[in-house]
C-alpha cells in the first residue's frame, strides 16, 4: 500500500523562499505519518494572483498594473534557483516525492509549472501549462508538447496536468497513453464542479487522481494586493480560495 497527500495550505503569496520554509515543514508532517507522495497546489511558489487584471484593458496598460507585473515578475523562481534547490533538499531529509505548482521564470517570460523532485535526485520532470486560461494568458506564456512526459517513481508513474489543462481531452489522453498511475492536478480551481471532473478523469483513464488547491484568505495577500478588492464584497478575512483538494481512487 502507498501512502500519499495533497496539501491543501496556504502559500506566502509572492515569497517564494519563505512559501518552501513553509513546505518543508509541510513535508515534516506528511514524513512522519509515512506518506511518500505529497502533491502541492498550483502557483504555490510564486503566487497565484487570482482577482488581478494587472492594470490591462485592450489597447493599453496602466502604469500601476506595469508596477504590480514587475513585482509578480520578481516573485516567479527559476528551476536552477535557490528556492528550488532549497526544496530538493527538503524532499531529500523527508524521502517524500513531491510535485509542486511554481510561477517559473526563464528568460523574459514566465511560465506556469508543475516540477516533480525526488529524493536524492531533485528535477526529474518539469510540465510547463500548455494553454493559460482566460486572462492567465496576460501573464503566462504557453508551454509545449515537450513536457508532457510522465515521471517513473517507486510510488508509481506520475503525470502532472494543471488547472483547466484538465478540460483538453488530448492532452488527457497524451497521460492515458503513458502509462500515468497517478495523475496530479494542482489547481486553482476551488468551484464544486471542479470534483467532477475528477472523478470522471479516474474513471476515463482508470488512474488514481491527486488534485490539490489552496485554501487562502484574500489577508495572507500583501497589502498592495489587497488593495485591488472590492471590499464591500469581500472583507480580507474571507476565503479568496476555498481549498476542495481530493483523492479519486
Amino acid at each position: 500500500m502507498t501512502k500519499v497527500a495533497v496539501i491543501q495550505a496556504a502559500a506566502i503569496p509572492f515569497e517564494p523562499m519563505l512559501s518552501v520554509e513553509k513546505a518543508g515543514h509541510i513535508l515534516e508532517r506528511v514524513s512522519a505519518e509515512q506518506a511518500e507522495l505529497a502533491v502541492f497546489p498550483e502557483a504555490y511558489l510564486g503566487g497565484y494572483p487570482k482577482g488581478s487584471h494587472f492594470g490591462s484593458v485592450v489597447g493599453t496598460r496602466h502604469n500601476d498594473g506595469r508596477k504590480l507585473y514587475q513585482r509578480y515578475v520578481a516573485g516567479a523562481v527559476s528551476l536552477d534557483g535557490p528556492e528550488l534547490a532549497l526544496l530538493a533538499q527538503k524532499v531529500s531529509e523527508t524521502n517524500v516525492h513531491v510535485v509542486m505548482g511554481i510561477i517559473e521564470k526563464l528568460g523574459r517570460t514566465l511560465y506556469c509549472t508543475a516540477v516533480t523532485l525526488a529524493p536524492n535526485k531533485g528535477i526529474v520532470g518539469i510540465h510547463r501549462k500548455l494553454m493559460p486560461t482566460g486572462l492567465e494568458r496576460l501573464i503566462w506564456g504557453f508551454g509545449d508538447g515537450s513536457t508532457l512526459q510522465t515521471v517513473d517513481t517507486p510510488v508509481g508513474r506520475i503525470g502532472n496536468v494543471i488547472c483547466w489543462e484538465n478540460y483538453m481531452p488530448a492532452l488527457r489522453q497524451a497521460m492515458y497513453a503513458q502509462g500515468t498511475e497517478i495523475y496530479c492536478t494542482p489547481t486553482a480551481d476551488d468551484r464544486p464542479t471542479w470534483l467532477s471532473s475528477m472523478v470522471h478523469i479516474a474513471l476515463e483513464g482508470r488512474v488514481f487522481v491527486l488534485s490539490a488547491c489552496q485554501a487562502i484568505k484574500l489577508n495572507a495577500y500583501p497589502d498592495y494586493f489587497q488593495a485591488q478588492f472590492d471590499l464591500d464584497h469581500i472583507g480580507t478575512d474571507d476565503y479568496l480560495m476555498r481549498g476542495g483538494s481530493c483523492i479519486i481512487s
